[in-house]
């Protein structure tokens, strides 16, 4: 049965990563009602994210090994620094400070008080009604080779939000990337290439730190398990968003997240589940 619970759970993982309504909320919430009835934990999440951003990697296999080769090719002057690529490489790095830092300051919040459904139901509300209103206002004209270091920075401190769960890494970067005035596929594209070495290092600093940690519910199989699970499903979901975002608004996604908040509220004020 815990083989079935952490496929199942992969199978979440890879639906919502991607889709601005939080991944890690959902683990939570889904892990709830599951056999164990508890959260499936930062670690779990951590890792079984290492699947769906190997997703990304297929899926942007050609621009991330264009914009590697041209930031290395950029260090030993065989490339000018503004080639588009290689301010991408910058622009990756930069970014990714912001999540490294808090991700360490705040390393034992982030895994306990954090992860409170209160907190969880709090931030789907709050962040999809920013999404909305970014989504409304935003400018959508600038592009993806318009982005400034600054707004690379400012980009890095909206995915650091998404260490708390139901911010959603996708949409808080996507969010900040609309109020910023880029257009949607630009935003979204930049939010994915960010996220991956953030969560790779997470992911591969989890799988170190609980290898051989007791009293997890999730033996590490099953959750590597969970991971595969994770890619297959995500690779779908990342064309299909991608496919979305090109033609429709983010409407849906954020009357999605306002509605499971508030199912969640009344969940935990009636007392149904825990907080």
């Amino acid at each position: 049965m815990h083989l079935l619970e952490a496929l199942f759970l992969g199978v979440i993982q890879g639906l919502t990563e991607f889709l601005p309504i939080s991944s890690s909320a959902h683990l939570r919430i889904v892990g709830t009602f599951t056999g164990s009835g508890e959260d499936p934990g930062a670690a779990f999440t951590a890792i079984t994210q290492i699947g769906t951003e190997a997703a990304v990697v297929v899926f942007f296999w050609r621009d991330i090994t264009r914009i590697i080769g041209h930031w290395c090719r950029s260090l030993v002057g065989k490339l000018p620094r503004n080639d588009p690529d290689t301010r991408m490489g910058w622009l990756i790095i930069i970014g990714s400070v912001p999540i490294v830092l808090l991700g360490l300051l705040f390393q034992d919040q982030i895994e306990t008080v954090l992860r409170s459904m209160w907190i969880v139901a709090t931030m789907l509300i709050v962040f999809g009604i920013l999404l909305g209103i970014a989504d409304y206002v935003g400018a959508k004209r600038r592009k993806l080779d318009q982005i400034t270091y600054p707004h690379g920075i400012l980009y890095g401190i909206a995915q650091a939000l998404a260490l708390i769960p139901g911010v959603s890494r996708s949409g808080g970067t996507i969010t900040m990337g609309l109020f910023l005035g880029y257009e949607r596929a630009a935003a979204a594209r930049y939010a994915f290439l960010l996220a991956i070495p953030a969560v790779f290092g997470s992911g591969f600093y989890q799988v170190f730190k609980s290898w051989d940690a007791p009293n997890q519910y999730f033996s590490m199989a099953e959750t590597i398990a969970a991971t595969g699970i994770a890619f297959v499903v995500a690779l779908g979901v990342i064309a299909f968003f991608m496919s979305w975002i090109s033609k429709r608004s983010f409407l849906p996604f954020v009357i999605y997240r306002i509605l499971l908040g508030v199912t969640l509220f009344v969940l935990l004020g009636t007392g149904v589940i825990a907080g």
